[in-house]
C-alpha cells in the first residue's frame, strides 16, 4: 500500500469518528508518565471516549469541512485527539479532573456542540454536569415544590381528623 493511501485510511478514521461526535477536545499530553498515560486512557475508554494521538495534518485533513473545522488553530505541537459521542462534557471533565494529578497535561482546545472553545472555555464547559444529572435536579426541582404541597395537605387532613375526633368525644 502506497504511503498517501496508507495516510488516507488514518484520515478517513478520524473522519468516521467525528461523523459520528458530539464534542471532540484537543489536548497537549506531553510530560505524562506511561502509567498517567495509561490511567487516564483507560478512565475515558470506560466513559465511551476515544482517546488517540493523531498527526496534525492527519487531523487538518479530516476536520476540513465538519464542525470541528476550528480546531485547526491548535495543531501545533505534540496533540492528542478526546472525542465523545454521547455526553459532550464527558472528556473535558475526565482530564480536568485527571489535571490535578497530572500538571504537565493542558487543554489546546475543543468543540463541543458545534461551539468552539479555546483552552480557558473548555475548563468552564469540564465544569458542568452532565446531561443525566442535570435532568435529576431538573426533575428534583419539579418534584421539591409538589411534595411540599402533598404535605401541607396531609397535614391539615390529619389536623381536621384530631378536630372531628375531640367534637366526637365532647
Amino acid at each position: 500500500m502506497a504511503k498517501v493511501e496508507q495516510k488516507q485510511v488514518v484520515v478517513n478514521e478520524i473522519k468516521e469518528k467525528l461523523d459520528r461526535a458530539t464534542s471532540a477536545v484537543l489536548v497537549n499530553a506531553r510530560g505524562l508518565t506511561v502509567a498517567q498515560d495509561t490511567s487516564l486512557r483507560k478512565q475515558l475508554r470506560e466513559a465511551g471516549v476515544d482517546y488517540k494521538v493523531y498527526k496534525n495534518t492527519m487531523m487538518n485533513f479530516a476536520v476540513e469541512g465538519t464542525q470541528f473545522e476550528s480546531l485547526k488553530e491548535y495543531f501545533s505541537g505534540p496533540s492528542t485527539l478526546a472525542i465523545c459521542y454521547e455526553d459532550p462534557t464527558t472528556a473535558a471533565s475526565i482530564i480536568k479532573k485527571f489535571m490535578k494529578d497530572a500538571k504537565t497535561l493542558e487543554f489546546k482546545g475543543g468543540v463541543i456542540d458545534g461551539v468552539s472553545y479555546d483552552a480557558e472555555g473548555v475548563k468552564v464547559i469540564a465544569d458542568i454536569p452532565s446531561r443525566d444529572v442535570l435532568l435529576s435536579r431538573l426533575l428534583g426541582s419539579f418534584q421539591a415544590p409538589v411534595a411540599s404541597f402533598a404535605r401541607v395537605i396531609k397535614a391539615i387532613a390529619d389536623k381536621d381528623a384530631e378536630g372531628g375526633a375531640e367534637t366526637a368525644e365532647a
